[in-house]
């Protein structure tokens, strides 16, 4: 098997977004990162997976099926022939077909962006590490959002770091989308 890296690009959805029934803090940036992420995979020929996050919960009001809410953003919408894969779970590998198409590409590496750093993009760090992949996860592709819990709010940027500082005991790496850029750069010599 090849050392192949492919891009997953999770939940970059309009509701994230302003105006979005759960606007995320930096949602903009990041995804203007995961653009510029997707640009350097297609100009190398590698792949680039969506995920999409619909939900089927009772009384759920973000990312409802058909809705434009749910519709991933223009800025990162897939090419045509980029396999895009539906998820109603946080964890993009849960009932989805993510694993056999990472098998069929022979991806030993992820390089995992998306939102909500917090939840979708946390849960499907730690399932893509207890299945074997290897994972770089890019900080600056990644947006969440301010949390509340016994009256406090926790901020966005709290959130954002206490969630890093967890994942980087289990992440092969944690950086930014300029580094995995000229990583990939550095790769082609």
């Amino acid at each position: 098997m090849r050392n192949l890296p492919a891009l997953i690009c999770i939940d970059i959805q309009n509701d994230y977004f302003p105006g979005g029934t759960m606007e995320l803090a930096d949602a903009e940036t990041a995804a203007r990162n995961i653009r510029a992420l997707q640009e350097r995979f297609r100009e190398r020929g590698l792949p680039v997976l969506h995920i999409a996050h619909e939900m089927i919960r009772p009384g759920a009001n973000f990312f409802l099926p058909g809705t434009e809410g749910q519709r991933i953003h223009n800025l990162v919408f897939p090419r045509e022939g980029e396999t895009v894969i539906t998820k109603n779970y946080p964890d993009s590998f849960l009932q989805t077909p993510l694993l056999d198409s990472l098998r069929r590409l022979e991806a030993t590496e992820l390089v995992i962006t998306g939102m909500m750093l917090h939840m979708c993009v946390d849960a499907t760090t730690r399932a893509a590490k207890d299945l074997g992949f290897s994972c770089s996860l890019i900080h600056d592709a990644t947006a969440t959002r301010d949390l509340q819990f016994a009256g406090e709010t926790v901020s966005a940027r709290q959130v954002r770091t206490a969630f890093l500082a967890a994942l980087s005991t289990i992440c092969d790496r944690i950086i930014d989308t300029g580094a995995i850029i000229a990583a990939l750069t550095g790769a082609e010599g």
